[in-house]
């Protein structure tokens, strides 16, 4: 029976070397995985740090250019405003001269029909004028010659009559031939 102890014995011992061995290799196990953790961590840490760099470095040409961008368009913009501004001035400044040049040629016109129109009614008024003074004179004559005759004639009629009467019909005569004239020469201006 002193076998079986000895076996017993020799089955403990290996069953504790076995279990000192997984122990070992639990221990190594584990000490290489927190050693890879540790790795893992550090290289996280690591790409962490370089991402937010690139990402700050990318940050900082964006807004660069941005602003070079904006500068650009800012120059190019007042460069054009200044080109409108120059060319609406310009514009206007033409645009006047024009209206000068027409407004001296308006006036112009103006004036010469207006000095055309004044002799035109000159001449019409000479002309109706001289017409007045024909007719005038042409009536004048007639009726000094009938205010003559008529103071022949009672003349010739009522001699025996005293001056007193025969003053009396030269007035009228002479009333008639004043008259004549004044009266053509309202008919004339009516028409």
């Amino acid at each position: 029976m002193s076998n079986g102890n000895g076996v017993t014995a020799t089955l403990s011992g290996a069953a504790e070397s076995v279990k000192d061995k997984a122990v070992e290799i639990g221990e190594a196990v584990a000490a290489t995985a927190s050693q890879t953790v540790a790795k893992a961590k550090k290289a996280a840490k690591k790409a962490k740090k370089t991402v937010t760099a690139d990402i700050a470095k990318a940050k900082k040409a964006v807004a660069k250019r941005t602003d070079k961008a904006a500068k650009a368009v800012k120059k190019t913009v007042a460069k054009a405003k200044k080109k409108l501004a120059a060319a609406s001035t310009a514009a206007k400044a033409e645009a006047a001269s024009l209206q000068k040049k027409v407004a001296g040629k308006k006036p112009a016109k103006k004036t010469a029909k207006k000095a055309a129109k004044k002799a035109t009614k000159k001449t019409a008024a000479k002309k109706a004028v001289k017409k007045v003074a024909k007719k005038a004179a042409a009536k004048k004559a007639p009726a000094k010659k009938a205010a003559k005759k008529a103071v022949k004639k009672v003349a010739r009629k009522a001699p025996v009559k005293k001056a007193a009467k025969k003053a009396a019909p030269k007035k009228a005569a002479k009333k008639a031939v004043k008259k004549a004239p004044r009266k053509a020469a309202k008919k004339a201006a009516r028409k």
